[in-house]
């Protein structure tokens, strides 16, 4: 497995490359196990944060159905909300949330953003994206909705709103 502390401080440093200097950043890289944050204004963050929930784990952990049934959405809230809880006191500055995580970048797609190399997805369209996953844990087709039904899918989207959510960003940037 790699190793996800050093992941997250490549990733930073490549994306802080590519944004003004003096900018104060947030890079999230949600993996299959766990979720790492990296923080900072600088070439190097000055935080890093490695969260226990991850795509696959979540859904394996939490999900036992296809789509996942709404006590199975509701516990999974529960367990992310604490473990991104975690995160607020790296969080001391205002910043900018960038990603580069190609599973983020299927949600805005879904979401409607246009594709680009640099996209942008706002905090009320990962909302909206959500309460559609929702419909579809209540047994609406996921193919009305236009999602797909994986439960990674639905555990990334869980953890993208959640971390955003509790820790106060009004949108994500992703960059290729």
């Amino acid at each position: 497995m790699p190793n996800t502390e050093t992941e997250i401080r490549q990733r930073y440093s490549t994306i802080k490359f590519s944004v003004s200097a003096g900018i104060s950043i947030t890079v999230l890289h949600i993996g299959m196990e766990q979720t790492a944050l990296a923080a900072g204004s600088g070439s190097e963050p000055g935080a890093t944060l490695v969260l226990e929930i991850g795509s696959q784990k979540t859904a394996r952990e939490y999900f036992k159905h296809v789509p996942p049934a709404p006590h199975e959405m509701e516990n999974a809230i529960t367990a992310v909300e604490d473990e991104v809880i975690r995160a607020r006191a790296m969080m001391k500055n205002r910043s900018q949330l960038f990603t580069a995580d190609a599973s983020i970048r299927e949600i805005a797609l879904i979401a409607g953003v246009p594709e680009s190399a640099e996209m942008t997805l706002s905090l009320d369209s990962v909302e909206r994206s959500f309460e559609r996953l929702a419909a579809v844990t209540l047994g609406r087709p996921a193919s009305r909705e236009g999602l797909p039904t994986s439960t990674t899918f639905a555990a990334t989207l869980l953890i993208l709103r959640e971390l955003m959510q509790h820790l106060k960003f009004q949108s994500i940037t992703l960059k290729t």
